[in-house]
């Protein structure tokens, strides 16, 4: 009631001032608002039950990885190797989830003093320790070296990249355990509709509660933002800057490793190209979110929303059987448009 009362006493110019701040701050998700109703024109199918579901179950794999990359990005930096560690934990997970007995198989049973069966949790912790090693490792030179989080992941990136190609030789790991794939992982839990609802999407949900507890719950979430709010403010109050950092990019790392386990046994196999570009999609799909690149500013519902507006505009794009090619192009614009529009924000409020 009080902000309709000081509303009412505001000038038409003034009144239409605020209108027009509201529409651009706004822009972003106005834009894919419009863009939905024209592909539903266009293609009716497009917000049947099958669809929807579809890109709740693509948000629900996508979610964790970004939920890393958003700490990051509160930190005001961002995290170019959350693809590749996606990448390199799916191959890691599917070499050793690979069907006993299976002809070519990556790690004959002899090969390792291990037994030819490992437990799915040994393998999806093993996955998530190597995620928040690369994690420690950008944190530790962010902090150490005073780099920008930038060039320490576009570095690691790289670094990734060829440890995985040496160490698989860019072969294609597929033939993988039923309990790691059928059985765990895409195992429908119920129907809506035809379509099926996957297990992921449940493990997902569970992975997220716990990043919303720990940003919002705990003291290193308040020391995050606190950090990414004012690094020199945060620490002279006392926060430990350096640990801080390096335990917000770990726990990226570690939503990393549980992407690529999920990832290797939603696809049915691990290949060079997974995980490719997977890191510009969650930083979009950040922004959109609500998450600033000035520091400080993020919420856990804020990226869930991102990540599903984003994961519209790619089903969308297949629904109009736009290219690959120019789907890198639209992409490329929601990034800078996105980022364009939070800078307005920051720009607005000094």
């Amino acid at each position: 009631m009080v902000a309709l009362r000081n509303y009412s006493r505001l000038s038409t110019r003034e009144r239409w001032a605020r209108v027009g701040n509201f529409l651009l701050d706004h822009a972003m998700v106005i834009i894919i608002l419009a863009l939905v109703v024209y592909i539903q024109a266009r293609r009716p199918a497009f917000l049947k039950t099958a669809s929807i579901v579809n890109i709740i179950t693509l948000t629900a794999s996508r979610l964790p990885m970004a939920l890393g990359i958003a700490g990051a990005i509160i930190l005001t930096g961002t995290d170019l190797s959350a693809g590749r560690a996606v990448g390199l934990t799916a191959f890691l997970s599917a070499i050793f989830l690979q069907k006993v007995g299976v002809i070519g198989r990556f790690l004959p049973n002899a090969a390792l003093p291990l037994p030819a069966t490992l437990p799915l949790p040994a393998v999806l912790l093993a996955a998530m320790a190597v995620g928040g090693l690369v994690g420690a490792v950008n944190g530790f030179c962010v902090t150490k070296f005073k780099l920008h989080p930038f060039i320490v992941t576009l570095a690691t990136q790289l670094v990734i990249y060829g440890l995985y190609l040496s160490a698989s030789g860019a072969k294609q790991i597929s033939s993988l355990d039923a309990r790691y794939t059928s059985e765990f992982v895409t195992r429908a839990l119920f129907k809506v509709g035809t379509t099926s609802v996957m297990s992921y999407v449940l493990f997902s949900a569970i992975v997220t509660a716990v990043i919303w507890i720990i940003w919002n719950k705990t003291a290193f979430g308040k020391n995050m933002f606190a950090v990414g709010s004012n690094e020199e403010a945060a620490r002279v109050s006392g926060v430990n800057v350096t640990m801080t950092v390096i335990c917000v990019f770990m726990l990226a790392g570690i939503t990393y490793g549980y992407t690529g386990f999920v990832e290797a046994a939603r696809l049915g196999a691990s290949t060079g190209t997974l995980g490719l570009n997977y890191e510009l999609d969650a930083i979009a799909a950040c922004v959109i979110g609500g998450v600033s690149f000035i520091g400080g500013i993020g919420k856990v519902s804020g990226v869930i929303v991102g990540v599903f507006l984003m994961q519209v505009i790619i089903s969308g794009m297949t629904f109009l059987g736009i290219s690959g090619n120019q789907t890198y192009i639209i992409k490329g614009l929601v990034i800078l448009v996105a980022c364009a529009i939070d800078m307005r924000k920051y720009l607005s409020k000094k």
